[in-house]
């Protein structure tokens, strides 16, 4: 796995071994990013269930001004910190090793740009942490919320917790689903 562009544009990042996570490959990286492009610059952008931080970073080297790196596992954890480093972005990262839906409540910024969450496929967790995001005075009706899912999951509950689909992006066995706050 590599950072695509950006200042940190080529570097090799470390990944967890074993199937724990599922690193985005740089081919659905590239479409996301290209995707969200226009909303990095100067972003806060939380990178949800991080794996080995591959996305967070990706935002920093593109030119997000801060990353909160939120991941529970051990292994995983440690790579991310690895991997911050290496790039040289500890400056802007901010790495929470805590279950995410703990660490929704330590954000402690005004207004957050972007959240992409890549939970276990099919666990249910994109539900709960909208519920809590429903809740958060920083999800504002600019914040853009991307979801990695599996091909089948359902997010037809998404209007209920004040959320409106924008797009989806489909893949071979996976897809983004970007969400915002609805409009008045």
């Amino acid at each position: 796995m590599r950072v695509i562009a950006g200042t940190a544009r080529s570097l090799r990042l470390k990944t967890i071994p074993g199937q724990n996570t599922r690193p985005t490959t740089d081919r659905i990286k590239e479409t996301l990013f290209n995707m969200m492009q226009p909303y990095i610059g100067d972003s806060v952008f939380l990178d949800l269930f991080a794996g080995s931080g591959g996305i967070g970073i990706e935002a920093l080297s593109r030119g997000a001004k801060k990353v909160y790196f939120v991941e529970n596992d051990k292994s995983a954890f440690a790579c991310i910190s690895e991997n911050v480093k290496f790039t040289r972005f500890e400056e802007q990262s901010v790495l929470l090793k805590q279950d995410v839906l703990g660490a929704l409540s330590m954000i402690g910024e005004k207004e957050v740009d972007l959240i992409f969450m890549d939970p276990p496929y099919l666990s249910g967790y994109e539900r709960k942490v909208l519920s809590i995001l429903s809740q958060k005075a920083y999800v504002t009706e600019n914040t853009i919320i991307v979801m990695e899912a599996a091909l089948e999951s359902d997010f037809s509950y998404v209007e209920e917790l004040g959320f409106e689909i924008t797009k989806v992006k489909n893949y071979k066995t996976n897809k983004h689903v970007f969400v915002a706050r609805e409009g008045d």
